[in-house]
């Protein structure tokens, strides 16, 4: 996969992915070009304005094990990431339950009756596990035999079908074992009654974010690359990729105006989703890939962002919503995240819709998304009508791959036949049909670009592949700012 720093590197997507993958070879002194159908850069991870108000497209927090990417963002942002205090709760049938879980308060919000019942279901799951070892075939099987059955359906299965739109019964364990794998009630259970026990990592109580919103890293980085001559095309859909029986050869993108232009490709590191990818191949794909393609789907979003005339809504970071009767799944609050994002005596509300395309809400008007959203916030006692000074809609497609029970014969078809394009990676989410986090995302664009500079042959499939809770990790303790240090300007002390 060699490449001189003359050649053409092309990068379709400017998400976390892309926009890493070009930063890594400006920094070492290689051009690129990304295409980026968007007016500006962070994929799913960008921040939107409006006016005084920014928000991004759902609650995004960086986390990783990967002691490499902390000093990366840390050399682009320095000073202008900041260390949050964590709160985000469930709200459960009428009743909020921190998360991570802290034994105690999921105990009182059980209550005895329940919790009596929730323990005798664990303790019989764990006799079955150990001693039939029954098969797992879906995500219901695994996490009924690792929680039991109470458990499982008071929060797992309810809120996991909510986000897929498709019944537990159909959706792949691994999605499970990628996710909760590791998440051990017996572990969370000796943390709350030892406190000096090392409980899993995932009881993390602190995340690092950019000051200004998530986009904030990635505009940086494609700062940069342009000052070293990389170039950031926005607005351009991809919608054509020539190619030879080896690789691509060119790619063509579509403007807002229905003009086209075409760019010629030695190399080619794509994160737009591969499923529409394989479908703008010319000569076409075979007809069993493109089958393959039609079989893989995708969750979409719609979102309402309220400009709120209080201080604050909440103390949460984020709150979940795993009822079936409440027709959003999550909700963030920006100004939680940092203060910057809102004026200082307002706030606002970023409220999220699963959907699929066939959904009335992906097609509805804004005032019909947030009559049916503020219905159920005024129960909730979040806002009052009269308390949303503005509000607006947004909507995100690809955003979910589904893992559905055979998604992955069929994205393995695909990618198998992509193999013979030597000068094509794929990297991020949608790219390579695999749900990871924002640090996945930019470690596959890093080690793409690597793959061009060093001429090596890092396997990207490997990357977030790792079969254990998604938030086990230890959190680094870097140059960061404080929510409260924005207002003094002092900094966090480095670890030594």
């Amino acid at each position: 996969m060699t490449s001189d720093r003359d050649s053409n590197i092309l990068i379709l997507g400017g998400g976390p992915a892309g926009v890493s993958a070009g930063y890594e070879l400006s920094k070492n002194d290689y051009r690129s070009t990304i295409l980026e159908r968007w007016r500006k850069v962070g994929g799913l991870a960008k921040t939107i304005e409006f006016g005084e108000w920014r928000s991004d497209i759902g609650p995004h927090r960086f986390f990783s094990k990967n002691r490499f990417l902390y000093k990366m963002i840390e050399e682009i942002l320095h000073e202008q990431w900041i260390l949050v205090d964590r709160f985000t709760r469930f709200y459960i049938q009428g009743k909020y339950f921190m998360y991570p879980v802290q034994m105690a308060d999921a105990l009182k919000n059980l209550g005895l009756l329940k919790a009596f019942r929730a323990m005798i279901d664990y303790l019989y799951s764990r006799f079955r596990k150990h001693l039939f070892n029954p098969p797992i075939k879906d995500f219901e099987d695994f996490v009924i035999l690792e929680f039991g059955n109470t458990l499982a359906n008071l929060n797992m299965i309810n809120y996991t079908e909510k986000i897929w739109g498709i019944p537990a019964k159909e959706i792949s364990a691994e999605w499970a074992k990628q996710r909760i794998k590791g998440l051990s009630l017996m572990a969370l259970m000796k943390k709350a009654i030892f406190k000096g026990t090392k409980g899993p990592k995932t009881l993390v109580d602190q995340f690092y974010y950019p000051e200004m919103g998530a986009s904030q890293t990635y505009e940086m980085m494609a700062d940069k690359m342009e000052k070293k001559g990389s170039t950031v095309v926005t607005n351009a859909t991809v919608c054509q990729l020539d190619h030879s029986d080896e690789g691509i050869t060119s790619v063509t993108v579509e403007k807002p105006d229905g003009s086209r232009d075409t760019f010629e490709c030695d190399q080619c590191i794509s994160s737009i989703p591969v499923t529409e990818l394989v479908k703008m191949l010319r000569p076409v794909a075979p007809e069993e890939v493109i089958r393959a393609a039609e079989q893989l789907k995708y969750r979409y979003q719609v979102y309402l962002f309220m400009k709120i005339n209080k201080k604050r809504v909440s103390q949460d970071n984020w709150i979940y919503f795993p009822d079936k009767d409440i027709p959003f799944g999550r909700m963030h609050e920006p100004k939680n995240f940092s203060l910057a994002m809102s004026p200082e005596d307002k706030t606002s509300l970023w409220v999220e819709h699963f959907v699929f395309p066939d959904d009335s809400r992906w097609d509805c008007s804004t005032d019909e998304l947030f009559e049916i959203t503020l219905e159920h916030l005024e129960k909730l006692n979040f806002i009052k009508r009269g308390d949303v000074i503005e509000y607006h809609k947004h909507r995100e497609d690809f955003v979910y791959p589904i893992y559905d029970l055979t998604y992955q014969k069929h994205s393995g078809l695909i990618k198998d036949y992509l193999k013979q394009f030597t000068n094509l990676q794929l990297v991020g989410r949608a790219g390579r049909f695999r749900y990871n986090n924002q640090d996945h995302s930019i470690e596959t664009g890093v080690l793409a670009a690597r793959n061009i500079i060093e001429n090596a042959n890092y396997d990207l499939e490997k990357v977030g592949a790792e079969q254990e809770y998604f938030e086990k990790y230890s959190l680094q303790t870097q140059g960061a700012r404080t929510q409260q240090d924005l207002e003094t300007g002092e900094m966090v002390s480095k670890a030594k």
